[in-house]
């Protein structure tokens, strides 16, 4: 699963909204750039991950956006620019 995010930081409501997304999402997930995180979920992990969001997404202002596949091998990575570690591995 690769989940990024995107918080309105209009209001200081946003930033209390940024910080516990991104804290929710690396409970689950991997960190590997600025809103977006990665990494292999089970189904109930996956419910847990949604449940949590819900209660701090804005619905009006935020959004979350999940790109699941079945099987690893339709996944391709290819890098551009400054990589300065591969945080990646931990699942493509």
């Amino acid at each position: 699963m690769i989940l990024v995010y995107d918080i309105n930081l209009e209001d200081k409501e946003g930033q209390r909204t940024l910080r516990n997304v991104f804290k929710t999402c690396k409970k689950y997930l991997v960190h590997i750039q600025n809103s977006v995180f990665e990494g292999e979920l089970s189904q109930s992990q996956e419910l847990k991950l949604r449940k949590e969001l819900d209660a701090y997404i804005r619905k009006d202002k935020d959004s979350v956006i999940l790109f699941k596949s079945r099987s690893k091998m339709w996944l391709e990575k290819e890098f551009f620019g400054k990589v300065e570690d591969d945080k990646t591995d931990n699942f493509l």
